[in-house]
């Protein structure tokens, strides 16, 4: 199995990466500023989800086929980044819509379980991340593909757990925006600048 040197050194850099500001945590505090904790909640789960499809994936072969096609990356790149900006326009247009105090916050019927899983599964800079990352701990020995799940797992709960950290304390400050109107429209109007900016990055970063 696993080499306990690799394992040990695995830990300490999958969890400085998890606790490292990155588009999978600011785009959970952006859900939660704009729906309150249960939607940042539930969008870090669906990104949870997501991680593990990618985890699945590596596991499988199937990021080697991703990363060795310049076609098939693009596509995954370019449609995840055009679902963000798709989300952050979404939220700067329900920014103008008239809000009453004491409303529910927008977004919170949007399912951001759902949203979080395609967020997540169509990003291929995880994908990128699990082909390069996890094979220099994995034990050429043993059994490759069970190391991989292993450690890709490890890797989505540590991230998870930044995350849902991220969501709960970002809540008190959603609630306080939420009882006064400007600052509510002023929140989603952050949220979805920031969504599209990480449309954004998505698209330009990591050019092949």
């Amino acid at each position: 199995m696993i080499e306990p040197e690799k394992f040990y050194l695995f830990i300490v850099a999958a969890f400085l990466l998890s606790i490292s500001p990155g588009p999978g945590l600011i785009y959970v505090l952006a859900r939660t500023l704009h729906g309150g904790r249960s939607e940042g909640m539930a969008s870090s789960l669906g990104t949870a989800v997501g991680g593990l499809l990618h985890v699945l994936a590596a596991t499988l072969g199937l990021s080697a086929i991703i990363m060795r096609s310049a076609l098939v990356y693009s596509i995954l790149k370019y449609v995840g980044a055009a679902y963000l900006v798709f989300l952050g326009c979404r939220a700067l247009l329900a920014s103008r819509q008239p809000l009453e105090l004491g409303a529910a916050p927008a977004g919170s019927n949007s399912h951001p379980f759902r949203q979080g899983i395609l967020t997540e599964a169509l990003n291929p800079k995880t994908a990128d991340f699990f082909f390069t990352f996890l094979p220099q701990f994995v034990n050429p020995g043993a059994h490759v593909a069970w190391q991989l799940f292993i450690l890709g797992s490890i890797s989505v709960a540590l991230n998870s757990l930044a995350d849902l950290a991220g969501a709960f304390f970002a809540a008190p400050l959603a609630r306080g925006m939420a009882a006064n109107p400007r600052l509510r429209r002023n929140q989603q109007r952050f949220c979805g600048l920031t969504l599209i900016g990480l449309g954004g990055y998505v698209a330009v970063s990591g050019e092949k």
